[in-house]
């Protein structure tokens, strides 16, 4: 009998009263799903607390030009309620920022979220109470409360972030991050304007900030592989097809290995001539989105495959861009195709097409400050009236560990996860106690459809805290055996694939000083979702259920869940 899930009624240390079952931070579409779960279907007494005025998780905050979902909308979106699948209706392929953020707000109208969410308070601390086995969540106006079960819906792109420049307060013009944008207009009418990054957010706010500028500078570091979206209005007959059919939809998606209702076209590229190739990605490419990503299964793994889709990308930038130098620049040569984040594109290339564009790769001339009238390289000064950093996220994990989330003997989140996140399955860490997180590292997350893993695990979550509750067990926690056994997995999956061999914020290369470690999980989210089920069906296989907190810490056996047999 393995030590993972020891529950003895005879140890009754008694947990003091708290104030809910459950405290979840944030208002997005995790946070939105788990408050609907906990509360409508387990009759469970729930707290969202939420920093924003309004729901929307990331798309309330990424307002900029051009901000747009990057997944289908018909699949982006809840598939657990058939009245909201009915009643909204998608304007486009591919929605806009504005659309998503009013899809958030119609389904906490529909379900009545609101009065359980508390808007415009941040999460300070939260700290795990041992004597009283319960969560004390501290937030920004000094206010106190307390929960059995502590979730974080905090997403995995939250917390944005801008190089350290030297000077970057000293510059006198306006200056915007994208992952900050405010809510009114910004006016870009015969403006300077500099752009600083062309990883996803830059490939869609440079085209739309470029018509209207009067002169636009875009500061690149590293050129990125960007595949047309092809976005179109949906029109009455594609809302019907899309409805008459959406259980299949929907089901082919939540069993596939990236949360898409399309898996891959062919097998590999091995043994194909450079022609053939090309006969098989064209229709692809025309076709637009992460079709494209997906026509070779092996394209991750196999770098004979991902040069050929690599290189075929490259010509088409070559194609598109007049200047043969700046088609140059612009062309990614550092890192396999879809090992950074794959960004969709409409217009991003024809942009530096245009007279008033200007591309400055920083490899060459480095950016040495910001200065009060503009940006300064090693080789010239530039003047702008507005910066705009679109320089991505602390991803994954910044926001987590901004929170001061300790557990077990005052250990902090930070501290434990200073060389790395740890996790077991994604869902929970050793020496926290009764704490969960969606979507987080070491889970597929962002290599997915997010609102796919999000469903899986606000399902697994909420039924495995109403679980615990119908048994009056009062702490789970995963044994250090099982969390070291998945963060091994995590890593081996991962160094199978192209992935490690990229500098991108999926290693953490980004941030200066935060480790280099493969953060998400890329075995797939259908076995993924698979592997939390089974987990659960073994009686929490890998986790510590108990009465008392001195019942935890036990380093606990290898887990026996399927998935990791191999290794």
């Amino acid at each position: 009998m393995s030590e993972k899930n020891t529950h003895d009624s005879t140890v009754t240390t008694e947990s003091a009263t708290a104030d809910y079952d459950a405290i979840v931070v944030g208002a997005g579409f995790s946070g939105l799903y788990l408050l609907h779960r906990l509360r409508d279907e387990f009759d469970l007494s729930v707290k969202v607390i939420e920093k924003a005025d309004d729901v929307g998780g990331t798309w309330y905050w990424n307002r900029y030009p051009g901000a747009r979902c990057d997944s289908e909308s018909h699949v982006y979106c809840y598939s657990f309620n058939d009245e909201i699948l009915e009643e909204w209706d998608w304007s486009e392929r591919y929605p806009e920022q504005p659309e998503v953020l009013e899809y958030l707000r119609f389904v906490a109208d529909h379900l009545d979220l609101r009065r359980d969410i508390d808007f415009e308070r941040e999460v300070t601390s939260a700290v795990f109470d041992e004597a009283g086995g319960r969560w004390e969540i501290t937030t920004d106006d000094g206010t106190q409360e307390t929960a059995r079960y502590f979730v974080s819906a905090v997403g995995c792109l939250s917390k944005p972030f801008i190089p350290n420049f030297d000077g970057v307060d000293s510059f006198e013009g306006d200056w915007y991050h994208t992952g900050k944008w405010p809510h009114e207009p910004v006016d870009f009418s015969d403006k300077r304007v500099a752009v600083i990054g062309t990883g996803a957010t830059g490939i869609q706010v440079i085209p739309e900030v470029a018509p209207e500028a009067g002169e636009l500078t875009v500061f690149q570091r590293t050129p990125n592989y960007a595949v047309p979206a092809r976005n179109r209005p949906l029109d009455d007959d594609d809302r019907a097809e899309i409805k008459r059919n959406y259980d299949e939809i929907l089901e082919r998606a939540h069993n596939s290995g990236f949360g898409h209702p399309f898996e891959a076209a062919h097998e590999t590229a091995d043994g194909l001539s450079r022609e053939e190739v090309e006969e098989v990605l064209q229709p692809r490419w025309a076709e637009g989105g992460f079709r494209y990503m997906l026509t070779f299964e092996d394209l991750i793994e196999n770098p004979e495959t991902n040069e050929y889709v690599s290189e075929f990308i490259r010509d088409k930038i070559r194609e598109t861009v007049d200047d043969p130098a700046v088609a140059e620049k612009l062309v990614p040569t550092d890192h396999y195709y879809a090992t950074k984040r794959p960004p969709l594109h409409t217009n991003y290339y024809e942009t530096f097409n245009r007279d008033n564009v200007t591309l400055v790769d920083v490899r060459e001339t480095p950016i040495e400050r910001i200065t009060p009238d503009g940006v300064r390289t090693t080789d010239a000064d530039y003047e702008f009236d507005l910066i705009i950093y679109a320089t991505g996220f602390d991803a994954m994990t910044g926001t987590l560990l901004q929170m001061d989330i300790r557990g077990r003997d005052g250990l902090t989140l930070e501290e434990k996860w200073d060389d790395g996140p740890k996790t077991y399955l994604g869902l929970s860490v050793h020496g926290f106690p009764n704490m969960f997180t969606i979507t987080g590292p070491q889970s597929p997350s962002v290599l997915s459809n997010m609102p796919v893993s999000i469903e899986h695990h606000v399902e697994w979550v909420s039924e495995t805290i109403k679980s615990l509750v119908d048994r009056d067990v009062q702490l789970i926690e995963p044994t250090k055996r099982a969390e070291d056994a998945w963060t091994e997995h995590n890593r081996q999956v991962g160094e199978a694939t192209l992935y490690t061999e990229a500098d991108s914020w999926y290693m953490g290369d980004n941030v200066p000083g935060k480790p280099r470690v493969f953060t998400p999980y890329v075995g797939g989210v259908d076995v993924y979702h698979e592997t939390i089920l089974e987990a659960a069906e073994k009686d929490y296989e890998g986790f510590e259920l108990t009465e008392s907190v001195q019942n935890l810490g036990r380093q606990g056996e290898q887990p026996r869940l399927s998935v990791m047999e191999g290794d």
